[in-house]
C-alpha cells in the first residue's frame, strides 16, 4: 500500500508562487495515477490536476490552468504541484492521493489512497 507525505504548503501574497511536493512510500507512481485536490473552508473537495504515473498524460482544472502544473521526478517517488500567480481563492487545503485506476481520473472516489494535507494560504 502506497503511503502519501505532502510538503511545501505555506503563506503567501497573491501573485506569489509555491511549490508543493507529495512523497510516496511502500510503492513508486510508475503504474498509478497521482493527483492533486483541495477542499476550501467551508467548500466541498475540488480536483485540481492529475498526471499519469508513466508520465505524458496531464489534465488541469480549468480554474487553475495556466497557472498550476503537476510533475513528476524521472525516480517517480517524487511528485510536485508548482503553482504559479496564485489567488485568495487558491487558498485550501492540498491533498495528494493515487490511484490504480487505468486512465486520468479527476474523480475523487477513484483515488485509493491520500495524504494527510498541507495547508496553502493566500492573502490579498
Amino acid at each position: 500500500q502506497v503511503q502519501l507525505l505532502e510538503s511545501g504548503g505555506g503563506t503567501v501574497q497573491a501573485g506569489d508562487s509555491l511549490t508543493l511536493g507529495c512523497l510516496a512510500s511502500g510503492q513508486t507512481f510508475n503504474n498509478l495515477v497521482v493527483a492533486w485536490f483541495r477542499q476550501a473552508p467551508g467548500k466541498v473537495r475540488e480536483f485540481v490536476a492529475a498526471m499519469a504515473g508513466s508520465g505524458g498524460t496531464t489534465r488541469v482544472a480549468d480554474s487553475v490552468k495556466g497557472r498550476f502544473a503537476i510533475s513528476l521526478d524521472d525516480a517517480k517517488i517524487a511528485n510536485s504541484l508548482q503553482m504559479n500567480s496564485l489567488k485568495a481563492e487558491d487558498t485550501a487545503v492540498y491533498y495528494c492521493a493515487v490511484s490504480r485506476r487505468v486512465g486520468v481520473s479527476t474523480v475523487q472516489s477513484d483515488f485509493e489512497a491520500w495524504g494527510q494535507g498541507t495547508q496553502v494560504t493566500v492573502s490579498s
